[in-house]
């Protein structure tokens, strides 16, 4: 079972409260914090789609740009040996170590 949701390029984290009995859900990957709550499945989907067209309008009547969730670049640090086992990885598949870094975080985070 998933616990996200997605609409026009964000994404929503979601939980049930059971002491409440209601769905609950945050956008992730922006600053902003935008939550929201429904009882059902599917008012929680209607609930997720409003917060985001309330945020995007917002933004837009206030000049504000819009969060994005990422920019698609990432730089993190490995140890040595990590770094040239992927690299020998990426070399013996015939790809870059951009590409190969890539399908790999892409299979990861199914």
């Amino acid at each position: 079972m998933t616990n996200t949701m997605t609409y026009q390029g964000y994404s929503a984290r979601v939980a049930y409260d059971d002491a409440d009995q209601i769905f609950i859900g945050h956008i992730a990957g922006i600053r902003d914090r935008i939550g929201f709550h429904a009882d059902t499945v599917s008012d929680l989907r209607d609930a997720f789609h409003e917060a985001v067209d309330d945020y995007l309008e917002t933004c837009a009547k206030v000049g504000k740009e819009p969060q994005k969730a990422y920019s698609g670049q990432v730089m993190f640090r490995v140890s040595p040996e990590v770094h040239r086992k992927a690299a020998l990885a990426a070399e013996l598949e015939g790809k870059s170590l951009n590409q190969w870094a890539e399908e790999v975080l892409e299979r990861a985070a199914q």
